[in-house]
């Protein structure tokens, strides 16, 4: 027998391939712009970016937290699906690694301000860390793995201390600590500028098979 609910309660529609495309445009402007200043950018300026205007971008995203794990996701996904696609179009596996060890680190910057974005929401940024070790470690085990298997990098590498090490090696990069060299913390301080993506690009470097 149907119910009044049943009845009444429409079933959600999917999103239409126009607005799907939308969302991505508006995903790739934030994720850009989060990158090279911070999740707490002015929203005018992802919507310069994508060309949109303000209203748009709260008609999707109506919180900075909504957009923060919006653009999260997005990142995950995009990293997830470029393994195969740069394993397939580059000349070797350690070029299609190194690039989408790239991609990776923009990731990373991104994910620094995700925890102030989501404030106390414990759960819902552990639900998040857990999608992305179960989206990126498959993507990059297997970058890993097609490497070592052409003898270009040494076999005894996992793909979760991989990840765990650029981590590492990024912490403390991003909008924020770009912003303190341009104040001149760091002549202050005494100390010199830090490098993230170079120390990243040492350590692929350092995977190299020694027959390689």
């Amino acid at each position: 027998m149907t119910t009044f609910d049943e009845r009444t309660t429409p079933a959600p529609r999917p999103k239409r391939a126009d607005a799907r495309r939308n969302e991505q445009t508006l995903l790739d402007a934030a994720a850009a712009v989060f990158v090279t200043s911070g999740v707490n950018a002015p929203v005018r300026d992802i919507a310069a970016r994508a060309g949109v205007g303000v209203g748009t971008i709260y008609r999707h995203f109506p919180t900075r937290s909504d957009l923060v794990v919006a653009v999260y996701r997005h990142q995950v996904e995009a990293c997830a699906e470029a393994g195969p696609a740069l394993l397939a179009t580059n000349a070797t596996a350690h070029a299609a690694l190194s690039q989408w060890v790239n991609l990776f680190v923009d990731f990373l910057v991104t994910k620094h301000g995700l925890a102030a974005a989501l404030q106390a929401d414990n759960e819902g940024f552990n639900t998040l860390h857990a999608y992305f070790i179960s989206r990126l470690v498959p993507a990059c085990a297997a970058l890993l793995d097609a490497a070592a298997e052409a003898r270009e990098i040494r076999p005894d590498v996992g793909a979760y201390e991989f990840m765990r090490a650029i981590g590492s090696l990024c912490a403390g990069e991003g909008p924020a600590a770009e912003a303190a060299d341009a104040r001149g913390d760091d002549a202050v301080r005494g100390e010199q500028h830090y490098d993230a993506r170079r120390m990243v690009a040492l350590l692929v470097a350092g995977l190299r098979h020694p027959l390689a």
